[in-house]
């Protein structure tokens, strides 16, 4: 009977690259990773920023309450500082900026859900034409942005989705196992029954509402209820108080945050790429089918 011991593995043959190709290997890998892990945390930066913001104007006011003790506005142009009031009065919410009003979030946004189409049915997802999600795509999510998702459905499993195909710029919070995954939308998507979607056109931009939503994730979860899991419904979603400040000051935040998020989009595609490469090169390396001069040019291609 044929077998396979430790002793004859041990005799044989293995080929393998020189030390000094080992460490160029070793060192262009580790370019990739270092580069990868930058574009991540610069991405990281960028939205803290904006969360910075969006907190020192719609939640702790500080440009009205600079004015309102006859300070200028840190950080505020003239022409941007003009568009806050100097005075605060009371709401629903309690003290808000003089001017700024309280409504049902339902009234500043639209809210879509979504479906599955059967998945016993083939011509609901082939032939795959347009891109179809559930929360499962956001849960491993490196930045808040959506570039793509794992299955597509077919023309005739989008005919079976209500909310058809939403736009670039969408924002998608998900309603269920669990509550919170937010992400904007950059390619036209379909949805599941997993999400609450906020489509651009309301009167608080997605841009704006990916912050409130991240402000009011208590009070969104609070609303919540099921058996199985816990579900924030559209009906149980749309009435949480908003408050809803200017709308000059909404479109200053937003042409900010819209450029944020463009940064990010632009710096997560370059990390997939980067990090498709880097998987691709990998075993083409160690085996010695491919040279290092041609990983690097490959490389110097993906970064330019």
């Amino acid at each position: 009977m044929a077998s396979l011991n430790q002793s004859t593995i041990g005799r044989l043959p293995v080929a393998f690259p020189s030390v000094s190709t080992q460490r160029a290997v070793a060192d262009t890998l580790e370019f990739f990773d270092d580069r990868i892990d930058l574009l991540r945390q610069t991405n990281a930066t960028l939205e803290s920023i904006a969360q910075a913001l969006f907190k020192s104007w719609f939640i702790d006011f500080d440009p009205v309450r600079a004015k309102a003790e006859g300070r200028e506005p840190l950080g505020l142009d003239a022409a941007t500082a003009a568009l806050f009031p100097a005075e605060f009065e009371e709401s629903a919410l309690g003290v808000i900026p003089k001017g700024w009003t309280v409504q049902p979030i339902g009234d500043l946004v639209e809210t879509v859900g979504g479906s599955t189409p059967d998945t016993k049915n083939e011509a609901f997802w082939e032939p795959a034409a347009h891109h179809w999600t559930s929360p499962k795509d956001l849960s491993g999510a490196t930045a808040p942005v959506l570039l793509g998702t794992e299955r597509k459905v077919s023309a005739a499993g989008l005919a079976k989705i209500s909310s058809g195909l939403l736009p670039v710029g969408t924002l998608l919070m998900s309603s269920r196992a669990p509550i919170g995954y937010l992400s904007l939308t950059q390619v036209p998507v379909a949805i599941n029954q997993g999400y609450i979607a906020m489509p651009p056109g309301g009167r608080l931009p997605p841009e704006y509402m990916y912050f409130w939503c991240q402000h009011n994730m208590d009070a969104i979860k609070g609303r919540a209820n099921g058996s199985t899991f816990m579900e924030i419904s559209k009906k149980a979603f749309r009435p949480i108080p908003s408050l809803l400040p200017a709308l000059e000051v909404i479109a200053r935040f937003t042409d900010f945050a819209a450029m944020t998020f463009e940064r990010i989009t632009m710096n997560e595609r370059q990390a997939l790429a980067l990090v498709e490469l880097r998987n691709t090169l990998l075993p083409r390396l160690i085996s010695g089918k491919l040279r290092l001069p041609e990983a690097q040019e490959q490389l110097a291609d993906v970064l330019a």
